[in-house]
Formats: C-alpha cells, structure tokens, sequence
C-alpha cells in the first residue's frame, strides 16, 4: 500500500486566531459604517442580469486568496448590487431591519454552528427557544395554553399549520397517503379570504391536496373576510360531499393588512369542528403594543398562529414562529426516530425535530432572544409606534391632496394608495386601464432613482403603490422626501401626458 505524504501544517487547519480577530474587527467597523449611511447606496442598484456573474471568475480558485481580495469584492462587487432591505428608505413589499443585537445573535449562532435537531445535541439552544418565545408570547398577550416552535419562514409555518390540521382529521394519511387507497377520500377542503397570503396556496400543492382544495372567502369593504359567507360555503361544500377542514384567517394581509374578524371566524370554526389557523406574519408584532392587543382578538381560540418577527420586530431574517395548543398534533405528524437519533431523555426533553420536515435546525432563538432583551417590550413598542404614526401621517398627506386617493384602510403603517389626476377621474375601462399605466409608470419612476422603493398590488381590479413603514430606522424626513419624490416624478408623468 503506497505511503501518503502527510501535508504540511500550513496547508491545513482554519483562519489563524490572530487574522480572524484582525479581519474581524475590519469587518464590524464595515458593518457599522454601513449601518449608519445605508443611504449612500441607491435602494434599488441600477444592475442589470448577468452583470454580477460577469464581475467575478467562471471557476474557483485552485489555491486559496487573501481573505482582504475576498472582502474586496463584497465590498466593491456584491453590496453595490444588492437591494439594501436595510436602507430607511424600503418601503416595499414589508420591511425588514436587521437591528444591531440581532446581527450579533447572527454572529454567535454562526460561531457556535450548532445543529438543534436534538435536546442532546443542543440542549441551551433547545432550551433558549422555549424561553425567548414564552417572553414573546408574553409581550404578544396570547395565553400560556400556546406552545412555540422556530421555523424559517411564514410559508413554512403555515405548511406545518395546515398538515397538522389534516392529521387531525385521523384519516390514516400519515400511514397511507392519499393515493392508491381502497377507501375513497373525500374532497378535503380548506379556506381562507381572497386576499390571504398565496403561501396557503402552495401548502395545499406540496400537500398532495391540490388548488382545487382551496375555496377563497370574499372580502368586505375593508379587505376583510366575509364570515358569513365562510359559514355558507363550509355547508355548501359538506351537502356536496367535501370535507371541510382547516380555516386560515389573516390578522394584516399582505397587500392592505386588513384584519379579519377572527372572533367570528373562530365561531364558525367551533361549530363546523374546523381546524382555526391564523397567519399574523406580519401585524402579530404589533400586539406587543398594549394598547394594540386587540388585533388579536380571538386569536387564544385558535389551533395554530404564526407570527414573524423578522418582518417587524427587527430580527434578522429569517425567524418565523408557529404557536399553537395542539402541539401533540404537530408532533403526531411529523414524529420519525430512526435508531441514530434515539436517546433515553425523550420523554423528558423536547426534540424539535419532531415538529417538522426539518431535521436540522439552525439556533434562530439566540438573535431574537437578544433583540427583546436589548430593546425591551417599551423600547419595541415605542418604535412600533412611531412607524403607526409615520403611516398615518402619510395617510394624512394622501388624503388631503386633491390628486391622491387612498384605497384601503390603514390600520398599521402601510398605505395603498394612487395617483388620480383630476383629468382621468372617469370611471370607465378605459380611464382605469390609464391612471393603471400612469400610477405602474410612477412606480417605476421614483423606483429608478435609487432614492426609495415601493410596491404595488391590484385591489377592486385597479393598480395600487403599497408603501410600508418598518424600518428601524426610518424616520419622518425619509417619508418627507418619499412623499415629495412621490409628487414631483407624479407631476412630470402628468404634464407629459396632457
């Protein structure tokens, strides 16, 4: 057998000590520089496709570079092309903030590295989550009857919500699937309003149920959840044949964050024996506001909630939280020990990998842990507050211009809203196929700047800017210049078009 030549210790091993701290503290220092003036950078780089590919070598390096050419090109290649979700002036889609004591809970739980799959294989990290989301479930009013669990992402939250609300129906699909079956099943169905989140969706493809599982409630004059008109398709679908079995209702949808009325939602779901989820993504966060725990009224009756910190409460993504009083069921579904991952301490301990598809599971409670003890529930909810006042002083602004018209309400901080110029104030297909162009070419417009980036959604049919305030730190002068940008580029289009 030939004798291999046992390498050099140069080549081998990590980072020296002594260069990790040096490259170290370059990159805190870079970090905080760029925290501090995100607004150097435009929100949206003007990159095209292809251009960061281009930028950088088709093949990687055969030898190891100087970790100084490697930042290099974060610096000079990679952070001018990102879109800086970080920078005061996102107001797209909802904003996210990666606060300072969450970048370090990243840093730890990168330098710690370790796999929560098991209470063994992490027992602080296993215990940290049930703490961090006992506090959270605290700030949120919710009762001690919840019990939590981390995933990445609301679409992943809400997958598990729905598959536990299905192995509850005890149909044996757990065991015996859904095809192939000398039982017939019936048409499983689930609801949800037409304005919910298209997650929901998804959840019933990768399920194996199918669209065609999904009936969409219509929505009221606010964008919330008819539950009347829940309760006649739930009966309409049983005398059909189908079985009716889960209900996702949405405190703050995604395109107005509307508030459907959970309270008698969660009557229907009790006298139809129907699974109550509730997908609170992104407004759950404000309940940590006393006076705003109203928005979830309702919601301690519920099976299932998720609520994201990383939307709104200045954790970097991602950090996404499941609640719910049915954790036997959660674990029914998804509960697999192969003999590797037996221990003697299961019946003492919580192994999170039986709550889900997971089987690894990164410490994401560390950097939201350090969030609510850094700021505190006064210090978030002050700064929840003023991102409400921020939107409603710009609702304020819409509403008293005479070529500005609101198109949904504001119960949080963002606005739907639209450019009306008093010339195309008819009501007609071809008027609102107009202002439609007009308001998507504004868009474009102020986006193309860099100086600020906004979205849009459809609502009754007609082209809506969506502007969302939650950044950390946005301030009145960013909305200020927003509003005016907002104007001047609605001025040009206007004048143009005339």
């Amino acid at each position: 057998m030939p004798q291999l030549e046992e390498p050099t210790p140069a080549v081998l091993g990590d980072m020296s000590p002594e260069d990790f701290r040096r490259h170290g503290h370059e990159i805190i220092d870079w970090i905080s520089d760029y925290l501090a003036h995100t607004e150097r950078y435009p929100v949206l780089p003007p990159t095209q496709p292809g251009d960061v590919r281009a930028a950088l070598p088709p093949t990687a390096p055969a030898h190891g570079e100087d970790f100084a050419a490697i930042f290099s090109d974060v610096k000079d290649i990679i952070a001018p092309s990102l879109t800086h979700w970080n920078h005061p002036s996102f107001f797209a889609y909802f904003a996210i903030t990666a606060s300072a004591p969450g970048i370090f809970g990243e840093l730890l739980c990168a330098a710690f590295n370790v796999n929560q799959m098991l209470w063994r294989t992490a027992p602080a990290a296993t215990e940290l989550e049930g703490v961090a989301l006992d506090w959270l479930r605290q700030m949120l009013g919710l009762p001690d009857t919840f019990d939590g669990l981390i995933y990445d992402t609301a679409s992943v939250s809400t997958l598990h919500a729905i598959a536990a609300a299905r192995e509850n129906l005890n149909l044996d699909i757990r065991e015996r699937g859904m095809t192939g079956r000398s039982d017939s099943l019936p048409q499983l169905r689930v609801y949800t309003s037409e304005q919910a989140h298209s997650s929901v969706e998804k959840a019933l493809i990768l399920l194996g149920l199918g669209q065609h599982a999904l009936r969409k409630i219509p929505t009221d004059e606010a964008f919330r959840m008819d539950a009347a008109e829940l309760e006649r398709a739930i009966i309409e679908d049983t005398n059909a044949g189908a079985l009716p079995f889960c209900v996702v209702a949405t405190v703050g949808t995604t395109s107005t964050t509307s508030i459907d009325p959970v309270p008698a939602i969660a009557d229907v779901c009790e006298r139809h024996n129907l699974w109550l989820h509730v997908d609170a993504a992104y407004a759950g966060s404000a309940a940590v506001i006393p006076e705003m725990q109203s928005i979830l009224d309702g919601c301690a009756r519920a099976d299932s909630l998720v609520t994201n910190p990383h939307k709104w409460l200045f954790t970097p993504f991602d950090c996404s939280i499941l609640y719910t009083r049915r954790m036997d069921v959660l674990r029914q579904a998804f509960s697999l020990i192969p003999e590797y991952l037996k221990t003697d301490d299961t019946q003492r301990v919580m192994n999170g990998m039986d709550y889900g598809v997971q089987l690894g599971r990164r410490f994401r409670s560390l950097k939201l842990w350090m969030v609510m003890r850094y700021f505190g529930q006064e210090g978030l909810a002050a700064r929840l507050r003023d991102h409400n006042r921020l939107g409603q002083l710009f609702t304020s602004w819409i509403k008293d211009a005479p070529d500005w018209e609101l198109l949904a309400p504001v119960p949080f901080s963002t606005i739907c809203f639209r450019f009306t110029p008093r010339q195309h104030d008819a009501d007609d297909d071809i008027a609102t196929a107009h202002l439609d162009s007009l308001n998507e070419q504004l868009m474009h417009a102020v986006n193309s700047t860099g100086a600020m980036f906004i979205s849009h959604t459809r609502l009754h049919d007609r082209f809506a800017l969506r502007l969302t305030i939650g950044h950390i730190r946005t301030t009145e002068t960013h909305i200020e210049q927003a509003w005016q940008l907002l104007r001047d580029h609605a001025a040009h289009l206007n004048q143009a078009d005339m």
